[in-house]
């Protein structure tokens, strides 16, 4: 069981537009051999905080797409979705993580996102592994893929893989 942030983001390193949008993304698809559903198969609860939450929302065509248990963070109210098992918290993650891997039943528990919230989570020392899916596109500016600086010790690259115009990094992060 590890805890993995498992993001895609654009070669200058942002997950999301200024504005929380995933839009630049969904022109890709799902590439072929991302090793996407492998991942999620091997995941056994989500957090993600409330913009992508929302977005999420606002994009859904269809049922909730994860059967996993889910904790979103916010600070403020927001509709559940029907037939989601949901988790609506707030506060410090540490407090929240061990009700999550209790959930996951030994397997990966899965930081969705955003940045802002994996850094929380890195902050407190329990993120295992970083992994990054790099599309062939520059946002310029946007919601970071992880805001926090980590120089010394540097992460542990574990592994490379391409799909396509994607590059996957794969990474261990300093505890």
């Amino acid at each position: 069981m590890a805890t993995v942030y498992y993001s895609a983001a654009s070669l200058d390193g942002y997950v999301a537009t200024e504005d929380h949008d995933l839009g630049w993304l969904l022109q890709f698809g799902m590439p072929a051999d991302s090793g996407y559903d492998d991942f999620v198969a091997g995941v056994g609860a989500l957090a993600m905080g409330s913009a992508t939450y929302e977005w999420l929302c606002r994009h859904l065509d269809g049922p909730w797409p994860y059967t996993q248990p889910t904790w979103v963070f916010s600070t403020r109210e927001l509709p559940a979705v029907a037939g989601a098992e949901l988790h609506f918290v707030q506060g410090e993650v540490r407090a929240v993580h061990a009700a999550m891997q209790a959930a996951a039943g030994g397997r990966d528990v899965w930081i969705m996102g955003g940045g802002q919230l994996a850094a929380q989570f890195a902050d407190a020392g329990l993120i295992d592994e970083l992994v990054v899916q790099l599309a062939p596109v520059l946002l310029g500016s946007g919601r970071p893929l992880l805001p926090r600086r980590f120089t010394t010790p540097p992460l542990a690259l574990r592994s490379t893989r391409r799909f396509g115009d994607f590059v996957e990094l794969r990474y261990a992060l300093p505890r």
